[in-house]
C-alpha cells in the first residue's frame, strides 16, 4: 500500500512531509513525499519560507506516479494559487482520492500561505477532494462564518460538504470533532490533554486518515482510528506529535 504527501518541509519534523511519512510508516503504509515549500521553523516559530515553483511540484508528482499507481494522497501546505491549481489538475488526471488539510496558518503562528488561499481552495481544490480536514480557524476562513460552538461547526460542515466530505477538528472546541460524510453529520468527542505538545497535530491527523483509508477502512472508521492515533502521538511525543511508544 502506497500513499503520497504533497506538502511543505518542516526541518523540526513535527509537521509537514517528514511528519506525514513518519505517520504513514507507523500505521503500516509506504509514503511518497512531494515538496511544495521549504521552511525554516521549529515547534515555536516560523522564520522563513521558500516556495517551490508549481512546475517543479508537478514534475515531482509525475515522476512518482509514472513509477507506481497511488490511490490516496494527502495535501498540506500548498502556499500558492498556482500550486493549488496544479494539484487540482493532477487529482483529475490520475483519478486520485485527496485528503486536503487546508493549511494556512502554523500552530506556532505565522502564515503558511502566500495569500489568503481560502477562495482558491474552495474554487479549485475542494470540489475535487475526497475529504477536507480544517481546524476551526481554517473552517471559518473557508466558509466565511464565525464558529463559536458545535452547532456553528455543523453549519460550517454543511457548507463545505457541498464540495467534499468534511472533518472539522475540535481541538479548540472542547474536543468535539464534526464529521460530515455525504451530508450526514456525526459528532465525535475526543479527550483533550493538557499539553503544549501540539506541533503538527493537523498534519498527523490528515496523514493518518490517508493511511487508514489506504488500508481499507471506510471513511468513518479511518477518522475514528486517526483520532486515537493522534491522541497517543500527543501523549507520547516530546517535540511535537512525534511517534513514540504507540
Amino acid at each position: 500500500m502506497i500513499v503520497m504527501s504533497i506538502a511543505g518541509v518542516d526541518p523540526s519534523a513535527g509537521a509537514g512531509v517528514f511528519a506525514d511519512i513518519k505517520t504513514f510508516q507507523a500505521i503500516g503504509v509506504y509514503g511518497y513525499g512531494v515538496i511544495t515549500a521549504l521552511t525554516s521553523q521549529n515547534p515555536n516559530k516560523v522564520y522563513s519560507i521558500k516556495a517551490i515553483e508549481s512546475e517543479y511540484v508537478e514534475e515531482q508528482i509525475d515522476a512518482v506516479l509514472d513509477f507506481h499507481d497511488v490511490e490516496f494522497i494527502k495535501t498540506g501546505m500548498l502556499y500558492s494559487t498556482d500550486t493549488i491549481k496544479t494539484i487540482a489538475k493532477k487529482i483529475k488526471e490520475y483519478d486520485l482520492k485527496a485528503i486536503v488539510d487546508p493549511v494556512m496558518i502554523a500552530t506556532a503562528g505565522g502564515n503558511l500561505a502566500k495569500d489568503d488561499l481560502s477562495h482558491d481552495l474552495n474554487k479549485y481544490l475542494l470540489p475535487k477532494a475526497y475529504l477536507t480536514t480544517p481546524n476551526i480557524s481554517e473552517a471559518e476562513k473557508l466558509t466565511n462564518m464565525e464558529i463559536k460552538n458545535v452547532d456553528d461547526a455543523v453549519i460550517s460542515s454543511k457548507i463545505l460538504a457541498k464540495k467534499c466530505n468534511t472533518l472539522i477538528t475540535g481541538g479548540h472546541l472542547d474536543g468535539l470533532n464534526t464529521l460530515n460524510i455525504d451530508n450526514n453529520v456525526s459528532i465525535y468527542k475526543q479527550k483533550l490533554l493538557k499539553t503544549d505538545n501540539l506541533h503538527g497535530t493537523g498534519c498527523n491527523l490528515s496523514s493518518a486518515i490517508t493511511a487508514y483509508l489506504a488500508k481499507g477502512n471506510d471513511l468513518e472508521k479511518a477518522c475514528r482510528n486517526s483520532f486515537d492515533y493522534v491522541y497517543k502521538s500527543i501523549k507520547n511525543g516530546k517535540y511535537g506529535t512525534l511517534i513514540a511508544d504507540l
